[in-house]
């Protein structure tokens, strides 16, 4: 992985997507949205669009910004669009934010904050898609996680055009029959093509590529994950296109939704028998914690598919649909997230610090940037929170939950505070903290000038 270019701005990223965790956790333990409030409630929304938004859509911006070239052996292209971008949403967040306050009436206002939120997700989504999707066509081949990349962005799009029809028929921008008759009942397909095609299968396919790079295990290009990649595929288009598409002729998507659904359950039955054989034949026989507390997510994804399973057969999916998605949102992809932070925050600091001096001094590992065993117990924390929570949300405890919130951001405050001391090599003593040549990294982004 020497000589891999670092993207200048996926630190800022990662820093306003940990900061918008923060501020979520802290409004749960607040009691601020479900389950306090009803999952329609401007409070929830506000809410659910700052982990979707501010948190898992930025990390996996950042993330891919760092990545995708790396999946597609090609250099990031119109690189300078980054900053513009993560303004751009940092701000249609914002507005979003003072949108929902608005159609709650806490605020009152004549400004057109739907319209300005639209304006501008679209603009910060529009501009990352363009720079990823240069990248991906200047490529000669796509390795197999690039496509589940692929598939991912095109459920961003869909994400992204939902999202913003449903701000310009509740800002009273348009009037448009189609766009209003999409309004109201296509918000499941929303929140699906959000977290199940951008975030999750985005997840997935980063996830082939960095379980097997961090573990020295074989890349997997075999029938499995093509048939994970083929059925996720499907089960995607037949949610959102088809369930739109039945809308639209004023029917009920439900059936679309449930065939989407049987898919992409076998899709991700199929992935975590990949995963399963990364762990076995991975070359490092000792698993680093990243890795670990991965296969921790990857449990909370079985544990969410075998939840949400038994809801339906009990006919409680509805009731419940609060606390399968707490699971899936914090223990899926929140944990996985963080999980591969640990790791990706120390090869990034590494690279930017001891890349330019490699092979001419001595420099230290990239597992020397990390204290696993200080670690540790924040990650438990984290982990046991989020299954504690769902315990509540399902037995209707609110108070309970706001308690188990409050762990949770203690919990990410521990992690945060170790990803800071990473990024300062504050665990690197003596002369090898910082060897002729080398340079102290920069905290929000990466020093890109040449030595």
């Amino acid at each position: 992985m020497v000589g891999v270019s670092l993207s200048r701005w996926t630190m800022s990223y990662f820093s306003a997507a940990l900061a918008a965790l923060l501020a979520a956790e802290l409004l749960m333990a607040l009691g601020f949205g479900f389950p306090a409030a009803p999952l329609r409630a401007p409070e929830t929304l506000i809410l659910v669009h700052i982990v979707a938004i501010g948190w898992l859509s930025l990390l996996m911006c950042g993330a891919l910004l760092q990545f995708v070239p790396v999946l597609v052996a090609s250099p990031l292209r119109s690189a300078s669009l980054a900053l513009p971008a993560l303004l751009s949403l940092l701000g249609g967040l914002a507005a979003l934010i003072l949108a929902f306050l608005q159609f709650g009436g806490r605020i009152q206002t004549g400004h057109p904050l739907f319209a300005c939120a639209a304006l501008l997700l679209g603009l910060g989504f529009g501009l990352v898609l363009w720079a990823l999707a240069r990248t991906l066509r200047a490529a000669p081949a796509w390795s197999l996680p690039a496509w589940f990349v692929v598939a991912g962005l095109a459920s961003l799009v869909a994400t992204a055009s939902l999202g913003i029809i449903f701000a310009l028929v509740h800002g009273g921008i348009t009037e448009a029959p189609a766009l209003a008759a999409l309004a109201g009942p296509a918000l499941p397909l929303h929140a699906l093509a959000g977290f199940g095609g951008w975030l999750t299968f985005t997840a997935i396919g980063v996830s082939y590529r960095l379980l097997a790079m961090f573990m020295l295990a074989p890349e997997l290009a075999g029938r499995r994950p093509k048939a994970a990649l083929l059925l996720g595929s499907a089960a995607l288009a037949i949610a959102i296109l088809g369930g739109s598409a039945v809308i639209l002729r004023e029917g009920d998507p439900i059936h679309a939704l449930c065939l989407g659904g049987i898919l992409g359950a076998a899709a991700l039955a199929l992935y975590g028998a990949d995963i399963r054989h990364l762990y076995r034949a991975r070359l490092r026989r000792h698993i680093e914690l990243n890795s670990r507390m991965a296969g921790f997510a990857l449990g909370s994804l079985a544990a969410a598919m075998l939840l949400g399973l038994g809801l339906a057969v009990l006919g409680r999916l509805e009731d419940q649909i609060g606390a399968l998605t707490f699971l899936l949102v914090f223990g899926w992809l929140s944990g996985l997230g963080l999980a591969k932070l640990f790791k990706i925050v120390a090869f990034i600091t590494w690279l930017e610090c001891y890349g330019p001096v490699l092979g001419r001094t001595a420099t230290p590992r990239v597992q020397d940037l990390v204290v696993e065993s200080r670690a540790r117990p924040w990650f438990l924390l984290y982990f046991g929170a989020v299954w504690t929570g769902t315990a509540f949300l399902l037995l209707g405890q609110p108070t309970g939950f706001r308690i188990i919130a409050a762990l949770l951001l203690v919990a990410t405050l521990g992690i945060v505070g170790e990803l800071l001391r990473i990024r300062r090599l504050a665990d690197i003593a003596g002369a090898l903290r910082l060897p002729p040549g080398a340079r102290a990294p920069r905290l929000l982004f990466a020093d890109i000038r040449k030595p």
